[in-house]
């Protein structure tokens, strides 16, 4: 699947699980700013496994630093769809999350808020469509403002922060899943798990079925899980 693809899914799974899921693994209700910020940060949490793509849309989403990092990644996974795409790679980033939001505080908070913002304002296509320095100049102001009035409402310690990373991780798992490659789930047994629903990357059911019914989705969930309460209060 497109990074594009990739980030809707991991909205449309965080806000529909937000009133549900958390509750009963986190036992805490989430804040209608919760889930506004948390879907915002799984869209961006579902590109994570494409670190190991030099070339992809989370390559250039910081400019030569991320191309490095991909490439760095790519080296130490072996290659795209390797250990980055399987379920050991969503429990080490929705446990390094915690452990990060745990003991490192705030400060770690907002470097990862950072991070996934810029992923998802790459992702979502919200600068230039560019690899040059006006696209990654662009993601970086975008994502220092968003982190800055995110700020705002984000606690020290969000709980919430750990499961919108690992759902969105996994999220592009189960996207990649329905491409003819597939994905190692049980990385470092080989085997890769599919169900061929997109043929090939970007084709029309992948952009003009899957997408717009994720997209419309994902706001009708907004609606009755974040917005429409605002609303009625």
């Amino acid at each position: 699947m497109m990074g594009h693809s990739h980030a809707v899914s991991g909205a449309m799974l965080y806000a529909a699980s937000a009133p549900f899921l958390p509750p009963l693994l986190l036992h805490t209700t989430l804040q209608p700013a919760d889930i506004l910020m948390g879907t915002v940060l799984c869209a961006g949490a579902a590109l994570l496994p494409d670190l190991d793509h030099h070339d992809g849309s989370i390559a250039n989403f910081l400019g030569p630093v991320s191309k490095a990092l991909c490439r760095f990644v790519a080296w130490a996974s072996g290659g795209h769809r390797h250990a980055t795409h399987s379920l050991l790679f969503v429990a080490l980033m929705g446990g390094g999350t915690w452990a990060g939001v745990t003991f490192l505080g705030r400060y770690f908070t907002l470097s990862v808020t950072f991070f996934l913002l810029a992923l998802a304002i790459r992702a979502l296509r919200l600068c230039p469509p560019s690899n040059g320095p006006e696209a990654w100049i662009t993601v970086i102001g975008l994502a220092a403002l968003g982190t800055f009035g995110m700020n705002t409402w984000m606690p020290n310690s969000p709980g919430w922060l750990p499961y919108a990373v690992g759902l969105g991780t996994l999220a592009h798992l189960l996207g990649d899943c329905l491409t003819k490659k597939g994905a190692p789930l049980l990385w470092p047994h080989k085997e890769r798990y599919e169900i061929v629903l997109i043929k090939r990357s970007g084709n029309s059911v992948e952009t003009k079925v899957l997408v717009p019914i994720m997209s419309v989705a994902t706001f009708v969930l907004l609606w009755f899980t974040a917005l429409s309460p605002q609303i009625v209060n």
